[in-house]
């Protein structure tokens, strides 16, 4: 396919009001204030967007309200999560229905399966849809993980364009790239911290949580690269890090949430389980923010 994921998107988070519904002037804006940024595609309903708290009518809606808000300005990816194939292809089903230009499906959870079952849950997702698809690996939260051998079968499949690889293992990572080059087949780091690393060794670009806060920062970091600005785009990698690195300050995404609440964009608290962060926290999170120049 033509389809070429590439640059830096924000996985983007669930913007949700005090009734528990969809915030659709808050999404909306935080659309447009991630397009401004520089932003290179819309990530909508990823593992920073709370799949796992959201309804099919909230899927709906987000993904409606996004495609509507974008307005073909630049693609837009819509998660697909789910344990059984079946649940998988039937969020990509409402995926594609919504008009989203791509789709990234998470391996399953909370099972075990082997890479062979893995290959056959992506190649029948892939055949139930005409979308781009992306595989995505979060082996740390997942604990399964998506092998160099089933990414290099998997990427002869036409519409399986690349992945999401949020592992964190550079050496997976590079054996993805390695065992894929020359193939349609294209690598997005999903780790915030490792996206100057990722494009050193052929890379495509990043779906960065941080993107929701920093836009303009986690852009620069590819816009330097690919125009040879090495040292601006490392400085750039080291500047965001702060701010991925108090990811720990809270449960995730709760981090994310209350840093664009700090910077005025107004989305709401995590859905539950997940609280917000205590008086302590949010004052170390404020230095952050401050010491790197969004607040």
């Amino acid at each position: 396919m033509k389809f070429e994921p590439h640059g830096i998107l924000p996985a983007m988070i669930t913007p949700v009001a005090e009734n528990g519904k969809i915030d659709e002037k808050a999404l909306r804006s935080l659309i447009e204030y991630e397009i401004k940024g520089g932003l290179h595609g819309i990530f909508a309903v990823g593992t920073t967007g709370e799949f796992y708290a959201i309804t099919d009518d909230m899927y709906r809606e987000i993904l409606s309200i996004t495609v509507d808000q974008v307005g073909g300005r630049v693609p837009v990816y819509a998660g697909a999560n789910a344990v059984s194939t079946r649940e998988a292809i039937r969020l990509v089903k409402i995926a594609e229905d919504s008009g989203v230009d791509a789709v990234s499906v998470l391996t399953p959870y909370f099972i075990s399966v082997s890479q062979q079952e893995l290959a056959e849950h992506y190649t029948n997702i892939a055949a139930s849809t005409n979308l781009p698809v992306l595989l995505y690996d979060n082996s740390p939260k997942t604990h399964i993980s998506i092998s160099p051998d089933t990414s290099s079968k998997l990427a002869d499949i036409k519409n399986i364009v690349g992945m999401k690889d949020s592992s964190g293992d550079m050496t997976a990572t590079a054996e993805h790239i390695r065992r894929n080059k020359g193939k349609d087949f294209h690598v997005m780091m999903g780790r915030d911290t490792l996206i100057y690393s990722s494009l050193c060794i052929g890379g495509s670009g990043a779906v960065a949580a941080c993107a929701n806060v920093a836009p303009g920062l986690c852009a620069d970091i590819y816009n330097k690269f690919i125009t040879n600005d090495l040292e601006g785009a490392l400085e750039a990698q080291f500047k965001l890090a702060p701010l991925r690195m108090a990811f720990t300050l809270g449960s995730f995404p709760a981090v994310i949430k209350e840093a664009l609440q700090m910077i005025g964009i107004p989305v709401g608290n995590c859905l539950r389980p997940t609280g917000k962060l205590n008086v302590e926290e949010r004052a170390q999170l404020e230095t952050i923010l401050k010491n790197m120049e969004l607040l």
